[in-house]
């Protein structure tokens, strides 16, 4: 996959122009659309163009193909639905989980996931896309388990990547595969077992409603 979203080690910051942020979120709302309407075969750079007015000559220089564009519009999804963490490991977990909840009901975030588990296989732009997609889905529940880990609160022997795939698994094989609804019962649930098994002491309360 393209290297343009990657910052240049060393080079000089300076303000984005408002122009190209403009032009660029232009283009990712297009790209948008078009995957909640006709899933990843909609998005092009043709199509994107037509919808957004920006050239193609611009769309192929910030993204050089079309896994490109679908991780951008996605990753837009995921900072969208992310929440600022209060501390609190319990509160945090639901936060991030209910934000991968609202991400597999939103039209972007679930076909766009779909195309990822389809195109993988086949093509290699789409299994770097697969695996650039799990490191920025994942990175919210990493940063509240090590701070976890950090103040005692997780088990000495607890592996963080497997409690991410204890708390996203559900939800992600329910939703992509089962077809079925996520609500927030179904969240709890999932926390509180995951926190059952891994906190240092047994399962945090779940607060008053």
């Amino acid at each position: 996959m393209n290297d343009v979203r990657q910052a240049t080690a060393g080079a000089p910051q300076r303000d984005p122009d408002p122009r190209v942020l403009r032009s660029r979120q232009a283009a990712l709302t297009a790209a948008q659309e078009l995957l909640a309407e006709e899933g990843w075969s909609g998005v092009t750079h043709v199509a994107v163009a037509a919808r957004s007015g920006i050239g193609r000559t611009t769309l192929y220089r910030h993204w050089p193909d079309v896994a490109a564009l679908i991780h951008d519009a996605i990753v837009q999804r995921i900072g969208q639905v992310r929440r600022a963490p209060s501390g609190d490991l319990r509160t945090d977990l639901v936060g991030e989980l209910n934000g991968l909840r609202q991400l597999l009901h939103d039209p972007v975030g679930e076909h766009g996931m779909r195309a990822v588990l389809d195109r993988a296989p086949f093509d290699p732009a789409f299994e770097s896309l697969k695996e650039a997609l799990y490191q920025a889905g994942s990175a919210g529940f990493r940063t509240i388990l090590e701070t976890a880990d950090a103040n005692g609160e997780l088990s000495p022997d607890t592996e963080l990547p497997l409690v991410i795939d204890q708390l996203a698994g559900p939800l992600i094989f329910r939703r992509l595969f089962a077809g079925l609804a996520i609500d927030a019962d179904y969240v709890n649930t999932i926390v509180d077992d995951v926190l059952r098994l891994h906190t240092a002491r047994g399962l945090t309360p779940r607060p008053e409603s």
